[in-house]
């Protein structure tokens, strides 16, 4: 099961879920912006994306992260503070599966999380 976290309006989301969906893998779609992860969630998703600076699961190109003052060299803690009060911050699709997860940028990258996990 992958739990898809998705924005409608953004058209490589959609790309992304139809390339899942053409495969049948086994989606859940969480409207993120509706539904929004909490610090636990996104430290957790970060984990599983192998614990990369959480800058890179971030929209840093949206004028809110200009807005709010942020910056590509602020500490994890802020930057993961800042996705939970505002969604819109965080990079998209992503997909979570297990202990694994992937940002589809490009949409064909999700395609990984359906190979099996090598020893």
């Amino acid at each position: 099961m992958i739990e898809y976290w998705h924005n409608p309006r953004c058209s490589k989301s959609r790309a992304g879920l139809a390339l899942l969906q053409e495969h049948g893998a086994e989606v859940t779609v969480r409207r993120y912006l509706e539904d929004a992860p909490s610090a636990e969630e996104l430290a957790a998703a970060r984990a599983a994306l192998g614990n990369p600076p959480a800058i890179e699961m971030m929209r840093p190109g949206e004028a809110l992260f200009r807005e709010l003052g942020l910056a590509r060299s602020d500490g994890n803690e802020k930057l993961i503070a800042a996705m939970v009060e505002h969604p819109r911050l965080i990079e998209r699709p992503l997909a979570i599966s297990g202990a694994r997860a992937v940002i589809g940028r490009p949409p064909e990258r999700l395609l990984g999380l359906l190979e099996p996990q090598g020893e």
